[in-house]
């Protein structure tokens, strides 16, 4: 039977493993800012609907 490599647990069935990185090259985005953005834009979509 085959062993399992280092421990981990093996991803399957499209599943990955993510995990927190400390890159400070990313780009960071607060989850505030997020819900804003897609509540104006949703308001926006909204409301150009019912214009047109």
């Amino acid at each position: 039977m085959a062993k399992k490599s280092g421990g981990r647990l093996v991803s399957s069935a499209g599943l990955v493993n993510y995990y927190d990185s400390e890159d400070h090259r990313a780009i960071h985005i607060s989850p505030v800012a997020v819900i804003i953005v897609t509540a104006v834009i949703g308001v926006a979509v909204f409301i150009l609907n019912a214009l047109f």
